[in-house]
């Protein structure tokens, strides 16, 4: 079982933090889609929100790691690519990095801008950084259509590696589902 990457392919440690990720990710928007839809007579009017806080700093810290993760790490050969593909997939992760630091700090301040903090999955507590009432809000909207600005931009990147798959018959796809796809074809 290969942890680290090799040219060939992503190890297990990548292809876990990439997969677990996307799955936490698309949970969480659709989360967060059902939530905006409760009243505050539901049941899960409380529970939801405090989940989705929670499930959001420790995609924070997936985040953090999977960055520092990178840093130590190589990366896999993506010299098959055309110049174009290889330049508008670096800028695609690099957005998709940033456009998800982003939503994360976004949808922190939406939940300590009264001056509280976020209890997380009620073990510990994120203490408020910064304090400005009224602003929830603005700071709300500002977190859902970042959030729908993320699924674009994952279908994006589905369907660029769909692409790779189906039409270039490349292993783009194949070396985050089974890592080296070299190892994969020897005896």
């Amino acid at each position: 079982m290969q942890y680290k990457n090799s040219k060939n392919g992503y190890g297990l440690v990548s292809r876990f933090l990439h997969w677990g990720m996307a799955t936490a990710i698309f949970g969480m928007f659709g989360l967060g889609v059902w939530m905006r839809t409760l009243d505050y007579y539901s049941p899960y009017y409380k529970q939801a929100p405090d989940l989705h806080k929670s499930i959001g700093l420790v995609l924070l810290a997936l985040l953090i790691g999977r960055f520092i993760w990178r840093l130590v790490n190589t990366a896999p050969d993506d010299g098959y690519l055309r110049p174009i593909e290889r330049k508008a997939s670096h800028i695609l992760h690099l957005a998709f990095c940033a456009l998800l630091a982003v939503l994360m700090g976004v949808g922190f301040l939406i939940s300590t801008v009264d001056g509280r903090g976020i209890e997380v999955f009620g073990l510990f507590e994120i203490p408020s950084v910064y304090t400005q009432k009224g602003l929830e809000d603005a700071v709300g909207f500002i977190h859902a259509w970042l959030a729908y600005l993320l699924m674009a931009f994952a279908a994006l990147h589905a369907l660029a590696a769909l692409k790779h798959h189906f039409i270039d018959r490349d292993v783009t796809l194949l070396r985050m589902l089974r890592g080296d796809p070299k190892k994969l074809t020897q005896p």
